[in-house]
């Protein structure tokens, strides 16, 4: 070997050093960083023809496992998507029971107030208990419809927001991968990281999947199926804001603005986090809600005015959902936020002895009432005996079962269905809807757990894999310092040559 490529693969040496001593104290530095991933300075011996002729440093790379990544942007989207279910779930929970008392206690302290009523229906007392019974139960009600109410406006109020959220993340998405593509600060590594960050940012809004290609560019799949272009310059989603009522809806006849993408309402396809998570809420768990809270207050109000009591109302005072009409479009929708005790029942009690108005009776419902007329027994207990038998009951009169309360055709458009079978009497119906709609909550407390532990488990192995190890990276100092001392010691050994070269020719 000459003289002249001891000396270059020698300074090649040094050159490689130096850049690998830089990228170590870099990791160094930058250990704590949010983002920041371990970096390591490639080599590759170069030869000419059969002799060595020095290294050549390739550019930073990142020491990423681009599948423990993607598992990991996964992971954030479920965990935020299961935390906002936990929370707009838990306001409807405690609107349930926040004082321990379900819909089906409230219902049972109903028909006790009336148990107590027969068995002494001229007491007045007895009489204004039960009204005060009912006017409690009415209310409560009308706090469970709010909290729905409240919850899908929520809902509604934070798709806005997250939209802006995954603008703004997309934005810097495009922006980093023009930059990458470019090859622009000649630290792609670090433009990476960034990249990362965004996408992780916008993984907790929008579930996605982010697929690297070749020559820095990225591929962004949301979890529904939607590709996501990208464009520093513009933003793609859009959505406005709206007002929640009980019958609002998302579609062609409704008021509920969806998500579009590039003005292609993209809204049925977006799933994964908080973004997903919010719309279905909003349009389909919710409006499943409300719609057997209304059931409920429809088919209570309905059965005791086919036994000739009027007892709950419409907001108007006067008027009882007609319960054998389809929900969706009915008067029913929204009904449970609406009921009140009958005015006229407030101004006078003993109407839950007498009655307040009488039946024709059916075939197939409720049989002929007459109500009690004035001056009549003060023992009348004809229609306390048919609200306790009946109202309460399976059937409308003996023989003649209740129409089942609906389980399909619920929400505003008829879409939706509830998760169980409806039963035959008013409580055990309270029962089920309490027990599907506080279990949700109670799943989706496991699901942001469970999900938050994989999250902290992936994020561990991540850090492990990818994170800076000081005591590794300052070995490698040293092993790179005592590597820069042997080609240092070349390079004077060369320089020694040379001299004594010289001086002989002299």
């Amino acid at each position: 070997m000459s003289l002249d490529a001891a000396l270059r693969i020698a300074g090649s040496g040094l050159a490689a050093v130096q850049r690998g001593l830089a990228q170590a104290s870099q990791n160094v530095a930058n250990a704590e960083t949010e983002g920041y991933t371990r970096k390591s300075v490639p080599q590759r011996s170069v030869t000419i023809g059969p002799d060595p002729a020095g290294v050549r440093s390739g550019e930073a790379a990142r020491a990423v496992d681009t599948a423990l990544l993607a598992r990991l942007d996964a992971s954030r989207a479920s965990s935020a998507a299961a935390a906002q279910r936990e929370a707009l779930l838990t306001g409807i929970e405690q609107a349930h029971g926040d004082s321990g008392e379900t819909l089906a206690d409230g219902l049972s302290d109903l028909r006790n107030a009336f148990t107590a009523l027969r068995a002494a229906p001229a007491d007045a007392g007895e009489q204004q208990a039960a009204v005060s019974v009912a006017r409690t139960l009415a209310e409560r009600l009308n706090t469970l419809s709010q909290a729905i109410t409240d919850a899908r406006q929520q809902a509604q109020d934070d798709i806005v927001q997250q939209v802006k959220t995954a603008n703004a993340a997309l934005r810097q998405v495009a922006a980093l991968t023009e930059r990458i593509r470019n090859g622009a600060d000649g630290d792609t590594a670090t433009l990476e990281d960034r990249r990362d960050a965004a996408i992780a940012t916008l993984s907790e809004s929008l579930g996605v999947q982010a697929v690297k290609r070749e020559g820095g560019d990225v591929l962004l799949v949301a979890k529904g199926g939607v590709v996501l272009p990208l464009d520093p310059d513009r933003d793609l989603l859009a959505t406005s804001g709206a007002t929640v009522q009980p019958g609002s809806l998302h579609g062609a006849s409704g008021t509920l603005p969806g998500v579009t993408l590039n003005g292609l309402d993209v809204t049925a396809q977006l799933t994964g986090g908080r973004l997903g998570e919010d719309l279905a809420l909003r349009d389909t768990t919710l409006p499943r809600y409300q719609a057997e809270a209304d059931l409920l207050a429809a088919n209570l109000a309905a059965r005791l005015d086919g036994q000739g009591l009027r007892l709950f109302t419409d907001s108007n005072g006067s008027s009882v959902p007609d319960t054998a009409q389809a929900y969706a479009g009915s008067s029913q929708v929204g009904f449970a936020g609406r009921i009140r005790v009958n005015p006229a029942v407030t101004a006078n009690p003993a109407l839950l002895r007498d009655g307040t108005h009488a039946v024709t009776g059916s075939a197939t419902g409720p049989s002929a009432f007459t109500p009690n007329p004035t001056g009549g027994p003060a023992g009348f207990t004809t229609l306390l005996d048919r609200v306790l038998d009946y109202g309460f009951g399976a059937e409308a009169a003996a023989g003649k079962p209740w129409p089942a309360i609906a389980t399909t055709g619920l929400g505003p458009d008829g879409s939706l269905a509830s998760p169980f079978a409806a039963p035959a009497t008013l409580l055990d119906y309270a029962a089920r809807v309490t027990a599907a709609q506080t279990g949700d909550r109670a799943t989706a407390t496991a699901a942001k757990e469970q999900s938050q532990a994989l999250q902290t488990s992936l994020e561990t192995r991540f850090a492990a894999q990818s994170g800076v190890n000081r005591d590794t990276e300052m070995a490698n100092i040293v092993s790179l310092q005592n590597a820069y001392a042997a080609n240092a010691k070349v390079l004077s050994t060369v320089q020694a040559l040379f001299d004594t070269l010289l001086a002989a020719v002299r």
